[in-house]
């Protein structure tokens, strides 16, 4: 159940990414906002979903990392932005602080479950 958690998190992030995109990508103000606010709803639904089977924390930070690193990505190959080795550095710790953090949390509900 966890790992479908994990996938409705990331699915939101993506989402929340995908928003920020359409916004810049799109000339039409009414294409743009239809565009922002369907990917905004999409996001919320994936986001409370990821709640259902995950720890807030969890599905914060998961939603927040698949957020940065998919922004930064499109960025990148869509609208030809410069990504630094910072940017990477940023990325990988924050990759890495998911990671942490899901393990304590998910070591913490063990710990109190027996």
């Amino acid at each position: 159940m966890e790992g479908a958690g994990y996938v409705w998190a990331v699915a939101a992030g993506f989402n929340a990414a995908a928003a920020a995109v359409a916004a810049k990508l799109f000339s039409s103000l009414y294409i743009k906002y239809f565009m922002v606010i369907c990917f905004n709803v999409t996001m919320w639904g994936c986001y409370v979903k990821s709640l259902k089977a995950l720890s807030s924390l969890q599905a914060t930070v998961t939603n927040f990392a698949m957020n940065f690193l998919s922004s930064g990505l499109a960025g990148f190959f869509l609208f030809e932005e410069s990504l630094s080795s910072k940017w990477f550095a940023g990325a990988a710790l924050i990759v890495l602080g998911v990671f942490v953090l899901s393990k304590s949390s998910s070591d913490d509900r063990k710990e109190s479950s027996d």
